[in-house]
């Protein structure tokens, strides 16, 4: 189990690299975005990728 988690962890670090890697400048304007965000609309935001998330996942398993 925690081979499974170690390997999930490491390819998000992964993916979450990819776009400030390949679009610095885009990335820092999204950032800055965020930055300017409602809390509660970031929360929401938040939640919406948890659920699909799961969702990704008990379809996968």
């Amino acid at each position: 189990m925690w081979q499974e988690l170690i390997i999930a962890f490491g390819l998000m670090l992964v993916l979450e690299g990819i776009l400030p890697f390949l679009y610095p400048r885009r990335w820092q304007r999204m950032v800055e975005t965020i930055a300017q965000m409602d809390p509660s609309a970031m929360r929401l935001a938040g939640l919406a990728s948890m659920i699909i998330g799961l969702i990704i996942i008990y379809i996968a398993r």
